[in-house]
């Protein structure tokens, strides 16, 4: 009988948390335990878990507050079921989630990674789009090529891995700041062991919430960027299979973030970027795309929505202006 470890780290969920765990409840699969890796919530969270008493669930309190890398470092460190899944306490399950993840397995039992479509919700759990379409089988340098071409949507909820095979490779790499391209690794690795499926069947929800942030989380997620980048340089030494599949494609990769990034970091304040300007970030895009793939000849100051966002980086009453339009229009600029 195959059963299943829902793992769910949490600081102050609030009212997601229940609806998160309300999901896990209702599954129509019953062979699951829920560990909830509580990270000193302030609010009801930790009681509300409490007050269920059911004996499905584990809450697992931390004894002093940690980062959010030490809470899902945590997950190494419990005993899991034979199959174990992650979820964000905002995330919802579909009631037949594990249900399919168990025919899944069962259809592909050497398989290394187990994933299903999905649908995006916002904040009030209103659909806002669905997943891009993805083949049912993934050869390990298919699935990271489909990734560097952002032809896949991979998000930190919804993928079914071995609990053995998380525990072999380290878990969740939790050098990256606040996780961020940290699920990308953790997914390659485990794709890379074997092979990846996918269910064609929508069984989760991913809640995007409306960023309000204006600070320091644009740059650790350029700090991550150029993590991830340093990971997938590694790559291409150790793997012959995989050295194809990222040279082909990391230009495309690179480009898709350079011009996203550039465009985020012009809404950071300058004095908390850590010295780091839009021209900095482009010298550094060009840099990885160089090494990694040697013969680019990509340039990334001909492309126009970068060449604007150094061009707005570079004066104080730009950046002012271009703040105030990101007020009033908050769609992407730069695809």
């Amino acid at each position: 009988m195959i059963r299943f470890s829902i793992i769910l780290p949490v600081k102050n969920g609030g009212a997601y948390v229940k609806e998160c765990v309300q999901s896990i409840l209702d599954q129509t699969c019953k062979d699951w335990k829920l560990h909830v890796l509580d990270n000193c919530s302030t609010d009801e969270t930790r009681e509300w878990i409490r007050n269920l008493n059911n004996p499905q669930i584990e809450l697992i309190p931390s004894n002093k507050p940690l980062t959010i890398e030490e809470n899902w470092s945590r997950i190494l460190k419990i005993s899991k079921q034979e199959f174990c899944t992650l979820i964000g306490h905002d995330d919802l399950l579909h009631p037949h989630y594990l249900a399919e993840m168990k025919e899944l397995i069962h259809r592909h039992p050497q398989a290394s990674l187990y994933m299903s479509h999905f649908r995006y919700i916002d904040a009030g759990g209103a659909m806002i789009r669905k997943c891009k379409p993805m083949p049912e089988l993934l050869q390990p340098d298919q699935f990271i090529a489909s990734f560097l071409q952002t032809q896949m949507d991979s998000m930190g909820t919804g993928f079914m891995m071995r609990s053995s095979h998380y525990d072999a490779i380290g878990g969740i790499p939790a050098r990256y700041p606040n996780l961020l391209f940290a699920d990308f690794e953790l997914w390659i690795k485990l794709a890379s062991l074997s092979y990846a499926v996918c269910s064609p069947v929508e069984c989760f929800s991913f809640r995007l919430h409306n960023s309000t942030t204006t600070t320091s989380s644009d740059i650790k997620m350029i700090t991550a960027f150029y993590e991830f980048l340093e990971y997938l340089s590694g790559l291409t030494v150790r793997n012959q299979l995989m050295q194809k599949a990222i040279q082909e494609n990391i230009v495309r990769f690179i480009r898709f973030y350079c011009k996203g990034l550039s465009h985020r970091l012009i809404r950071t304040p300058i004095r908390i970027r850590k010295q780091q300007t839009v021209a900095d970030f482009i010298v550094n895009c060009k840099y990885w795309a160089d090494r990694i793939d040697r013969s680019n000849t990509w340039n990334p100051e001909k492309e126009f929505p970068i060449r604007l966002a150094l061009l707005i980086d570079r004066t104080t009453l730009f950046r002012n202006l271009f703040l105030l339009f990101r007020k009033i229009y908050r769609k992407p600029v730069y695809q």
